[in-house]
C-alpha cells in the first residue's frame, strides 16, 4: 500500500505530528539512508508503513514503482491538487486506488496481495480503496476518516489527490482537503437508490458541491460511477437523469454548466473510461478521466504576487516545520517572512516541495518550510505565511456578502454559526443586516431587513470570536470567501467585502439599537424627537413650579 502514498500520507492519516521521534526526521544529511519503497528514507516509517513491511517480509517481495526523475533542465510540471468528494460509498477510495494502478504508481502483484487480504475480511470489493485507506479503522469500516494523499504524473502535469471523507461526521476534514484543492472530482453513484440517497438533503452531495465552490474550485469534473453495476448496464436513460437532477443545483451555487463542469461516466472498479475509453459506452464521445484531466488548460498563477500560504499542519522535527499550499507568491530558502495574525518575523532554513527539497517553490506547490524564530506552539491551524512588505489583513469583525443556500428558519441580527475560511474555522455572529440584495439587479435595498431566509442574499456584518487572517474578495478570492456552518450543515456562501477596523461610538450604538431593537433610522429619530419633546416639557413644568 505505500507505494501508492504520498509521504504526507504519513501526516494526514492519523499521525500525531506532536508525538513525532527523532528518528523521524524530515531531513538527514549527516548520514543519508537509502531510501524505502514508500519514498522516506530508513527508519522513517510510520506503524503503517512497518505492518506492511511485516506482510512483505512474510509473502512475496513487492517491487516499488518505478518514477521517472526528470533531468536538472527539464521544465518542471504544473502542480494540481485534485479532491475526490461526494457521498459517502459513491466510490471515491476506489477510484483513486485504480488511477495509482492505471498511472503506474501501484503494481499489479500490490494489487493482488490487497485483494487476497480484503477477499479474508470479507471485502472482496474493497481492495482498491486500501491503496489511499491505510489505516486498519478505515478498512475495518470501508470509510474514509480523514484526508488521504497520493500522487500520479500525466505528461504534462503532476497530480496530487486528496481523498476526502463522504460520511457527514467527518464534513470538517473534507474541507480541509477542499481548501487545499485546484479542481474538484464530484463522485456520483448511479446505482439505484444510492444517487438519490446521496443528493436528497442530508446527503452529503449537495453539501460537498458547496463546499468546493466556497474553497475556490473553479472546475468540477462530474464522474458518475458505478455505471457497471446491474441496475444501470451503462444506461445512458440514466446517466442523463443523474446529470438533469445535478445541474440546476450546482448552478444554483455558483458553478456554469457550460465553462465550469464536465460530466463523464466511469466503473471505478473496472477502470472502464478512466484511461483508455470504454467500448461498453459508445454513446460517449468525450475523453476518458486521466487523459481530459491532462487537456485541461494551465492555472492562472503568478509568481509575483504577495506571499500567501495558508497553514494546514505543523510539528517539531529539529525546529519547527509547516505545511500547506502556497496560494500566491514565491518562496525561496533563507527568505525572511511574517506569520499572521501573530506578526512573529520567521527566516526559512530550507523548503521540501512534494518531499524534495529544493531552493524555489512557486504558486500551487504543496510545501514544507522549516522555520526559524516561531516555536510550534506559537502556529495554529489558519496561520498565514506572508512576505512583510505585503501582510494579509487580520482582525475580528467585517462586511460580507451572504447568499443563503439552504436554511429552514429566519436569520436575524444575533445569529451564531461556524465560519470555515481557508484552513481556519471559528465561531461568529452576524451582529447587523445591512441590505438586501437582488439576485438578478445586483440592486441593495434601501432599507435594513429584519431577517434573511433562504435563497436571499444580503450584505452583513460579522464578528469572530477570535482575530482571523482574511482578505476581501475583490482582492484575493482565495482568502475571501468561506461558508457558514450551523448544525452539521452548510447553509450560507459568503464573500467578504471590506473588513472594519474601528468602530465610533455613534455606530456601535446604533448597531446596538439594531440587534436588540430592531429599529430602523425612522424609529431612532423619532425616538430622540420624543426624549427632545420631553425636555422641553419638563424644563417648562420646572418653571411653572417656580
Amino acid at each position: 500500500m505505500e507505494f501508492a502514498l504520498h509521504p504526507d500520507t504519513r501526516i494526514f492519516k492519523r499521525h500525531k505530528l506532536s508525538e513525532m521521534t527523532q528518528e523521524e526526521s524530515w531531513e538527514q544529511k549527516e548520514e543519508p539512508n537509502e531510501a524505502e519503497p514508500g519514498g522516506g528514507p530508513a527508519g522513517d516509517r510510520g506503524p503503517v508503513e512497518e505492518a506492511a513491511q511485516e506482510m512483505m517480509e512474510e509473502e512475496e517481495e513487492v517491487s516499488a514503482p518505478k518514477v521517472a526523475i526528470a533531468p536538472p533542465d527539464a521544465p518542471k510540471k504544473e502542480h494540481v491538487n485534485v479532491v475526490f468528494i461526494g457521498h459517502v460509498d459513491a466510490g471515491k477510495s476506489t477510484i483513486g486506488g485504480q488511477i495509482m494502478y492505471l498511472t503506474g504508481m501501484v503494481d499489479k502483484r500490490t494489487l493482488e496481495k490487497y485483494e487476497r487480504e480484503a477477499k479474508e475480511k470479507n471485502r472482496e470489493t474493497w481492495y482498491l480503496s486500501w491503496a489511499l485507506d491505510t489505516n486498519q479503522e478505515e478498512r475495518d469500516k470501508g470509510k474514509t476518516v480523514e484526508v488521504g494523499r497520493a500522487y500520479f504524473e500525466t505528461e504534462k502535469k503532476h497530480f496530487t489527490i486528496l481523498d476526502a471523507p463522504g460520511h457527514k461526521s467527518f464534513v470538517p476534514n473534507m474541507i480541509g482537503g477542499a481548501s487545499q484543492a485546484d479542481l474538484a472530482v464530484l463522485v456520483i453513484s448511479a446505482r439505484k437508490g444510492e444517487f438519490e440517497t446521496g443528493f436528497e438533503k442530508g446527503g452529503q452531495t449537495r453539501e460537498h458541491a458547496m463546499l468546493a465552490k466556497t474553497a475556490g474550485v473553479k472546475h468540477l469534473i462530474v464522474l458518475i460511477n458505478k455505471m457497471d453495476d446491474p441496475t444501470v448496464n451503462w444506461s445512458t436513460e440514466r446517466y442523463e437523469e443523474c446529470k438533469e437532477k445535478l445541474v440546476p443545483f450546482l448552478k444554483k451555487v455558483g458553478f456554469n454548466p457550460k465553462k465550469d463542469i464536465h460530466f463523464m461516466p466511469c466503473s471505478g472498479l473496472t477502470g472502464a473510461n478512466l484511461k483508455e475509453p470504454a467500448d461498453c459506452c459508445p454513446w460517449y464521445t468525450g475523453l476518458p478521466f486521466i487523459p481530459h484531466l491532462d487537456s485541461l488548460p494551465n492555472f492562472n498563477r503568478s509568481s509575483d504576487g504577495p506571499v500567501r500560504l495558508p497553514i494546514v499542519d505543523k510539528y517539531k522535527d529539529m525546529g519547527t516545520v509547516i505545511l500547506g499550499k502556497l496560494e500566491s507568491g514565491s518562496i525561496c530558502k533563507s527568505q525572511q517572512l511574517v506569520m499572521m495574525p501573530n506578526k512573529h518575523n520567521v527566516e526559512v532554513l530550507s523548503l521540501l516541495s512534494d518531499d524534495v527539497e529544493t531552493e524555489y517553490a512557486g504558486p500551487g506547490e504543496n510545501l514544507k518550510l522549516r522555520l526559524k524564530g516561531i516555536e510550534e506552539e506559537e502556529i495554529l491551524p489558519g496561520f498565514i505565511l506572508c512576505n512583510a512588505e505585503n501582510l494579509c489583513h487580520s482582525g475580528r469583525t467585517f462586511d460580507a456578502q451572504i447568499v443563503i443556500i439552504e436554511h429552514k428558519s429566519i436569520i436575524c441580527p444575533g445569529y451564531n454559526a461556524v465560519l470555515h475560511i481557508h484552513t481556519c474555522i471559528e465561531e461568529v455572529q452576524i451582529i447587523a443586516l445591512i441590505c438586501l440584495v437582488d439576485k438578478k439587479t445586483g440592486e441593495k435595498s434601501k432599507t435594513r431587513p429584519r431577517f434573511v431566509k433562504q435563497d436571499q442574499v444580503c450584505i452583513a456584518r460579522l464578528k469572530t470570536a477570535g482575530t482571523i487572517c482574511l482578505e476581501t474578495f475583490k482582492d484575493f478570492p482565495q482568502m475571501g470567501r468561506f461558508t457558514l456552518r450551523d448544525e452539521g450543515t452548510d447553509f450560507a456562501l459568503v464573500q467578504i467585502l471590506h473588513k472594519l477596523r474601528l468602530y465610533t461610538f455613534y455606530s456601535a450604538l446604533f448597531y446596538e439599537y439594531n440587534l436588540h431593537l430592531h429599529l430602523n433610522i425612522k424609529k431612532i429619530s423619532l425616538c430622540i424627537h420624543i426624549l427632545h419633546n420631553c425636555t422641553h416639557f419638563y424644563a417648562f413644568i420646572t418653571n411653572v413650579d417656580k
